[in-house]
């Protein structure tokens, strides 16, 4: 298949685009800088969000437009279209609010970063398609949910392997909630009280369940199931000592990794893929791809990060060097080579299934993954509030 039908499609069908194929009006909003986001490509366009200040050394943007990052060097990307910032603003603004003031997961002192984690621009660019500021919100608040487990259970803010799979269980019955004797009911629900993780998994699952089906909503829970596996793998390693085969870290990142995030855009689009298509393995195939490739993504923008922080940090440039006996600089180069043969499988064989399979739902969420996979990459180039690339060029 050619480069310009792997394009084609990927795109939608002509004459479409994604106004056509949106099954929900979007709400009338204040026109977006440099265009509507969801024209018919949204491969076009190099405009990005900038960083805040942080560990890279940023100083916060005082409004005005936003400054992009430095792509890795041979990394293969597409650049995303110009998106609407006035609507990312509204996001922030009000996942902010949720966050710090309705649940309480962060304390107002975290607030500078929370303000370098750039949701609001996160969604936005990930989800152009979102009919209102309302099913950004949904992505959003879970996107925030789910990083808040990771901090406070596995990484930053005292998070440790050790008892890890009993917070993670109980973690997991904010999204697949306890169905148990009235005596035990009430406790388990009193739980959450004490716990801002549990908290934030509730109320994001809540907001979610508004607009996502029963098969959306198992979907997602078998997905979060899938990255509380992987978090139990890596701690396990932790706690041993243990380094993998590089592998067996490719099979812990293909559970531990972003594939809640594309999973959910159709719910974020207002429309639905139903399950029977969603179960097809090739589909599985192309989102599992997706979901690896923009994981490595995050291994190579948060290398330095991570080597400057207290403790090891298995990333795959890490294990490569490790298991390979390969300097940094190769062991690294390697890596961004794993992930563009990742990407390259992606891409080609999303193409050949909305070939196949060119129902109007599989195409849109085939190009709803997609249009992910390249705000993904968006996020993490321009997020210099927490990243910064390595000296190896």
């Amino acid at each position: 298949m050619s480069t310009e039908a792997l394009q084609r499609i990927l795109r939608g069908p002509n004459g479409l685009g994604t106004a056509g194929l949106r099954l929900a009006r979007r709400e009338e909003a204040p026109a977006p800088v440099g265009g509507d986001p969801a024209g018919d490509d949204l491969r076009a366009g190099d405009q990005g969000p900038a960083g805040d200040a942080g560990p890279a050394g940023e100083e916060p943007p005082a409004g005005g437009p936003p400054r992009t990052g430095t792509p890795v060097p041979g990394l293969y990307h597409h650049p995303v279209a110009e998106y609407d910032t006035v609507r990312a603003d509204e996001v922030g603004r009000r996942v902010k609010a949720w966050a710090i003031d309705e649940i309480e997961l962060y304390p107002p002192e975290w607030e500078e970063e929370f303000d370098g984690f750039g949701v609001g621009t996160y969604m936005t660019v990930c989800h152009p398609d979102a009919p209102t500021v309302d099913h950004l919100m949904v992505a959003a608040r879970l996107m925030v949910a789910e990083n808040a487990v990771d901090d406070y259970y596995c990484e930053d803010h005292g998070g440790s392997p050790v008892g890890l799979g009993g917070r993670l269980l109980l973690a997991h019955t904010a999204l697949d909630p306890l169905h148990t004797a009235p005596e035990y009911q009430r406790p388990w629900a009193e739980s959450f009280a004490s716990d801002a993780p549990r908290r934030a998994y509730r109320s994001a699952m809540e907001h979610f369940l508004q607009v996502a089906s029963p098969s959306q909503a198992d979907r997602f829970r078998h997905d979060m199931a899938r990255l509380h596996l992987g978090y139990l793998a890596e701690g396990a390693w932790d706690q041993i000592g243990h380094v993998p085969e590089v592998w067996e870290y490719l099979s812990m990142r293909q559970f531990n990794n972003f594939r809640p995030c594309p999973t959910i855009t159709d719910s974020v689009g207002g429309y639905e893929l139903p399950a029977d298509l969603h179960a097809l393995p090739a589909l599985q195939r192309v989102i599992a791809l997706a979901s690896n490739a923009t994981t490595i993504v995050n291994d190579l923008y948060s290398y330095t990060k991570e080597l400057n922080s207290p403790g090891r940090h298995l990333n795959l440039p890490v294990v490569i060097a490790e298991r390979e006996q390969l300097p940094e600089r190769e062991a690294y180069l390697k890596a961004v080579e794993v992930h563009n043969d990742l990407m390259h499988s992606f891409e080609v064989e999303a193409a050949a299934l909305a070939a196949a399979c060119p129902v109007p739902t599989v195409v849109r969420f085939l190009r709803g993954v997609a249009v992910w996979v390249d705000g993904n990459h968006h996020w993490h180039q321009s997020n210099t509030y927490r990243y910064s690339l390595p000296d190896f060029w």
